[in-house]
């Protein structure tokens, strides 16, 4: 996993420089970037289309933006970090005094050398982020601001990749593409996502996996809009945010909470000992909220190691790639492939033979396990599953219920399925 990390770190490092937003030339090129690790459909929603209760806005595209002091030296520069404007800033051109411009300006003061991410996405206005250090250095005196950029009519971007499986049944990986230079939250998540899917194609999975990509909130939004038809295709989902840091692994549960992706990552991420933490769903966070409005409610839960507004550096110039590792993207690409793979192996079975035990020896089932280090466990679950095979009970289930390791009780099935002794 060590050169998959490395890989999935080198793509956080070209994505990081790009001033994405929810609309916009970052966002394409963000995906034409993807779009070189796994083929993309790419979709142009134009200004002004009706997404629900929302409305498709503006295309806000800039070029540069600067103050610069009466020297002519840019003391905040768009150039040197997309952070540096008010994500959605308004076109300006102007001259004024520092007091005048302090208004527009944002800092974290408790933590003077980052830049802070803001936006001001449906509210008109203009604004520079900068390092409060940098601000606490600047004379009182007259200032020239610029802020090239543009809010015209033009288009949101999605795209959406797709892993066919064996059945049109849909698992939803969905990640936002939206932010600018930050590397936990979002790059890792799409770098995970894009690793994903790619190892998911080497394989012939069982449900047709599609993977999103879309802008915050109203990209998922829209998607759920233009797809409100066949949504009920989508049988599971997870979406993926803040995948890279050191921080335990966290997942946040769906709106119905026993939603089988639910069980799946708690079954997981507890058999693999991995230190973790399972949280309730909150109406708050990432597109999970939008997957698990009410009137969708979709099965989607949310893959995060630290979540959301978890860690100081969370919205600041201090999520950048050597926030995040290869181990950490790694794991948090092992725990997904591990959740799939049992999502894809649930099945519930009907025992053929249900009066008494049937005989496994005549059958040469207990002779396929010879030599096995865990004979007497695999025996197990060959009971386990044969007794729990009434067509109401998943494999899942009964690897909860007898303790024992999924992939083992899976195995099981496999051996009884193709001795004639159970049925899907």
């Amino acid at each position: 996993m060590t050169a998959v990390g490395e890989e999935m770190h080198a793509l956080v490092e070209r994505l990081y420089p790009l001033c994405r937003s929810i609309t916009g030339d970052g966002v394409r090129a963000t995906l034409d970037i993807v779009g070189e690790y796994v083929p993309l459909q790419v979709h142009e929603v134009p200004t002004g289309t009706q997404v629900l209760d929302w409305t498709v806005p503006q295309e806000w595209n800039i070029r540069d933006a600067y103050i610069a002091d009466t020297t002519g030296r840019r003391v905040v520069d768009f150039a040197a970090s997309s952070l540096h404007v008010l994500g959605y800033s308004v076109p300006v051109s102007a001259s004024m005094p520092l007091a005048e411009l302090r208004a527009h300006l944002h800092t974290l003061p408790d933590h003077p050398s980052w830049v802070p991410y803001r936006t001001s996405y449906y509210k008109p206005e203009w604004g520079f982020c900068l390092a409060q250090e940098t601000l606490d250095a600047l004379p009182e005196g007259e200032y020239e601001v610029r802020i090239d950029s543009t809010l015209a009519d033009g288009h949101l971007t999605y795209a959406e990749h797709m892993v066919p499986g064996q059945v049109a049944d849909e698992v939803i990986v969905s990640c936002h593409v939206c932010h600018p230079s930050l590397a936990n939250d979002n790059l890792a998540g799409i770098a995970v996502a894009t690793f994903l899917a790619r190892a998911l194609a080497q394989e012939t999975p069982y449900y047709t996996y599609r993977f999103i990509y879309a802008p915050g909130t109203i990209g998922a939004i829209t998607w759920l809009a233009r797809n409100a038809e066949r949504v009920d295709r989508v049988k599971h989902g997870l979406v993926l945010a803040c995948a890279g840091d050191s921080g335990r692994l966290t997942y946040k549960q769906s709106r119905r909470g026993d939603a089988e992706i639910d069980r799946v990552l708690r079954h997981v991420l507890a058999a693999s000992e991995r230190p973790h933490r399972v949280d309730e769903f909150t109406p708050y966070g990432y597109d999970e909220r939008q997957y698990c409005s009410p009137g969708f409610n979709l099965g989607v839960g949310s893959l995060s190691r630290t979540p959301y507004a978890g860690y100081p550096e969370y919205h600041t110039s201090a999520d950048n790639p050597d926030f995040v590792s290869p181990e950490a993207m790694a794991d948090t690409l092992a725990v997904c492939r591990e959740a799939f793979a049992v999502l894809d192996r649930n099945r519930r079975y009907l025992n053929l033979s249900p009066y008494g035990e049937p005989q496994l020896g005549r059958r040469g089932l207990y002779d396929a396990l010879g030599g096995r280090s865990d004979t007497k466990q695999a025996q197990m679950a060959m009971l386990w599953v044969l007794n729990l095979s009434d067509g109401e009970h998943s494999l899942l289930d009964v690897a909860e219920r007898s303790g024992l390791p999924f992939d083992t009780v899976a195995g099981a099935a496999g051996a009884l399925h193709e001795a004639g002794l159970i049925k899907t």
